[in-house]
Parts: structure tokens; sequence; C-alpha cells
């Protein structure tokens, strides 16, 4: 059985890869999605926390001048997935 696995890459020219997440949700992707749309639009600097082990806080500025791709692939359920961690199973 194939799964699709949704990834996202924010890559910024003085820093580098910022971001490199894979979401096996695909809820859990479009709202990650839409929070980095809003932050754009919003101009507010990009800050979440899964509640857990995942902290992420990129400035508006660098945010702005960063490379985003977003993809979807398919993979063998056999085939080992690991979640995102931002896809948290516990969150506070």
């Amino acid at each position: 059985m194939m799964i699709p696995i949704h990834s996202i890459k924010i890559i910024n020219p003085q820093f580098g890869e910022l971001i490199n997440e894979k979401f096996v949700n695909d809820v859990q992707f479009k709202l990650f999605l839409k929070m980095i749309q809003g932050c754009l639009e919003l101009k507010n600097d990009l800050t979440f926390f899964n509640g857990v082990d995942f902290l992420i806080h990129v400035p508006y500025n660098i945010l702005v001048s960063s490379i985003i791709f977003t993809n979807v692939t398919s993979s063998d359920i056999t085939s080992e997935i690991v979640k995102s961690k931002i896809e948290a199973l516990v969150t506070k």
C-alpha cells in the first residue's frame, strides 16, 4: 500500500537549510503550510513548539528572504516511515 509523504524545505541564502521536515499526516502538513503562509502575509515571525521536543523560531526578515519548497512523494507502507517531530502524539 502506497501512502503520500509531504515534505517542506525552507532554505535561506545566508543561513542555509532552516527547515527540512516530512509529514505522514496530510492535515498536519496543511496546518503547517497555513501557519507559514500566515506569517508571511501578516509579517510575523515563524514560531512553533510541538509541546515536547521541537521548537523553531525564524524571524520574519529571514523567512521572507528564504526559498520555500514543498513536495509530495509516495512511499510503500512496509518501508520505514519516521514521523516529523512536528507530528507529536502528545502536546502540552
